[in-house]
Order: structure tokens, then C-alpha cells, then sequence
């Protein structure tokens, strides 16, 4: 997650330097991959021949409004719904391209200059249960709102667990078998988990391979063959934590390296290969199982700092916020060949 620039200078400081050191675009001689924890192996990024193709934009969202959408999951019947962060809202995007603002979340009363990392309020992960309940995240710096929520199909939202106000949940994931949410803090460098029916939180893993390096850390968050995935934005690193039989985190496994600015991701079906959002250079990468990769969409394609992709079949979605392009917020649908 790569975000807006502020009113103020100090926040906007601050994404100037997240820009020129964690969003830097991808060298020539990028060195990703990884099989372990303890001793990387190197490989290269390279372009390659897209597996995806007939990449079209699907929506134009207004960034004079505050839609840069940051977050998406997606429902059965052909909808996107996303959170925009800027505006606090949640929202529907139907199959056409049409936006329904489904709700818009209560501005801290501070305005959320404390909210840490960004200085502003800002609505962040989001799932989709089976009876289309939707799940999200706020962050606002302040603890009578920060933390997860909840919609119900035709209800309001409500906040069922706090999170801690020093924090900055980012990514969500569920695991319907055991109707557990786990969320990512990009500041704390922590996975948290909640159940679906609220409550305590309980932090999960507070491995140092979660921890930013002078920005964001742990950032992007998918449930996957009995793991926990995550992303690290300032490390440009996928991790993989298994799930023990007792609930507990296992180690971590650094699966792939030499992402910067890696976002959000979603995995294409055949094993452990992932399609993933490099925000600041503006790109999808395809994530083969041993850690190498290759690019696959970019800002030729229509990408404008692309925060969150999502698959339904063979259709990709992508999210573009727009945060540092200032230009064409929007929703990407590409084919995935297979």
C-alpha cells in the first residue's frame, strides 16, 4: 500500500521518501527468488510473454472524490467490491462499471493526522464471506475506530474488534473453515487473527520478517494449501507461514525477493505461483514457486500504482489507486491463459 500525497508536508516528506526508497522502480539487475529462509537463491526478473492478455480497463474511478481504490474481493454473480481510501468508503463496481457507494466510514474526530505512516484516515483490506458479508479494515490512528469491521448485505457497518491505534492493518485475509480473520499490520510488523464473530484480537506472528524497514511492512495477506502468505512492502519479499496443527504460526518461509513495493497478490491455481501488484513501478508480476518472476502488466497496460488484484476463473482484476500517478484511478480486467 503506497498512498496519497497529504495536505501537509510533513505526510507529503514522508511518501516523497517512501518513494524514492521502497517504491523504487525495479532494476535491470533485480535479484528475486528465494526456496528458504536462511539462503535466497538469485534469480533474475526478466520480461517475459505475458500469460495474460485482452487487459482492458473496466472502471474510471473520480480521484477528485477521494476513489483510489485500495483493496478488493469479489462476488459470484460478476461485482467488485472495494474500499477507497481516501474516502473512507466501501463499494460496488457491477460487471458494466457502474459504482454504488455501499457505505462511508465516521471521520475521526481528530481527522486522523495521528493515523501512523500516513497521517490520515483510510479504509484498507476487504473479503467477502459466502452469504456476502463483507469484512474491511479502517485505519485512523485513534482507538475508538481503528481496527475490523463489518457489512451484512442491506445493513450498516460496524466495527467488531479493535485494533491497536498504533497500528496500521493493511491486508485481510479469511480461512472459512474456521472463520478466522487474520490481518496484517504494516507498522507492527504483526499478523493478527479475529473471529468472523469479533472480539479480542489475538497477534499470530510478530516474526521479524513481518517488520518495515523505514516505511511499510507486512502488507499483502492470502490464505493458501494450510499457510499464511504475506507480502513486505519494504523488504519486496513473499512469506510463507504454515499454519500448525494447533492453530499457531510455524516459521517463516521467505519465498520470493527482489519485489519492490510489492502490494497485494492472488494465486493462479496451479500450486504456489502468484500474480502480485508492484505499486511504486507500476506493475503485475507472475511469481513462479521457486521465487522468480517476470512482468506481466504495466503502466502500458493501464496500471496506475496498482494496489490489489483478485482472480474469478480466468478474469484477473487489478486496482489502481493512483496514489502517486495522480492519473486514472481504476479497475484493470485481463484474461489469465492457462
Amino acid at each position: 500500500m503506497f498512498k496519497k500525497l497529504s495536505r501537509s508536508a510533513v505526510s507529503t516528506a514522508v511518501l516523497v521518501a517512501a518513494a524514492a526508497v521502497a517504491l523504487a522502480p525495479t532494476p535491470a539487475s533485480a535479484a528475486p527468488a528465494s526456496a528458504s529462509a536462511s539462503a535466497p537463491v538469485s534469480a533474475s526478473a526478466s520480461a517475459a510473454p505475458a500469460p495474460l492478455s485482452r487487459a482492458r480497463i473496466a472502471a474510471h474511478f473520480d480521484l477528485s472524490k477521494g476513489q483510489t481504490p485500495e483493496n478488493l474481493a469479489l462476488a459470484p454473480g460478476g461485482a467488485a467490491y472495494v474500499t477507497f481510501a481516501k474516502a473512507r468508503q466501501i463499494a460496488e463496481i457491477a460487471p458494466d462499471g457502474t459504482t454504488r457507494i455501499l457505505a462511508t466510514l465516521p471521520k475521526p474526530a481528530d481527522g486522523g493526522i495521528h493515523t501512523p505512516a500516513l497521517g490520515f484516515p483510510l479504509t484498507v483490506g476487504i473479503v467477502r464471506a459466502h452469504d456476502g458479508t463483507l469484512y474491511f479494515l479502517y485505519a485512523t490512528g485513534t482507538p475508538d475506530l481503528t481496527g475490523v469491521w463489518r457489512l451484512r448485505p442491506g445493513g450498516q457497518p460496524q466495527r467488531i474488534a479493535a485494533l491497536p491505534a498504533g497500528g496500521l492493518p493493511n491486508g485481510l485475509a479469511l480461512d472459512p473453515r474456521t472463520c478466522t480473520l487474520y490481518v496484517t499490520d504494516s507498522v507492527l510488523g504483526t499478523i493478527w487473527r479475529v473471529p468472523t464473530t469479533g472480539g479480542t484480537p489475538t497477534a499470530w506472528s510478530t516474526a521479524p520478517e513481518l517488520a518495515p524497514a523505514g516505511f511499510l511492512g507486512a502488507n499483502g495477506l492470502k490464505i493458501h494449501n494450510g499457510a499464511v502468505w504475506a507480502t513486505n512492502l519494504d523488504k519486496g519479499t513473499v512469506l510463507r507461514i504454515p499454519v500448525l496443527p494447533d492453530g499457531r504460526a510455524g516459521r517463516v518461509r521467505t519465498k520470493a525477493t527482489g519485489l519492490p513495493g510489492i502490494d497485494d497478490f492472488a494465486f493462479t491455481g496451479r500450486g504456489d505461483q502468484l500474480l502480485a501488484t508492484l505499486n511504486g513501478p507500476g506493475q503485475v508480476v507472475l511469481v513462479q514457486p521457486d521465487g522468480s518472476h517476470s512482468i506481466v502488466l504495466s503502466q502500458a497496460d493501464g496500471l496506475q500504482n496498482p494496489t490489489a488484484i483478485a482472480l474469478r476463473g480466468t478474469s484477473v482484476y487489478v486496482t489502481s489507486a493512483a496514489y502517486v500517478t495522480a492519473q486514472d484511478p481504476n479497475l484493470l480486467r485481463a484474461h489469465l491463459n492457462r
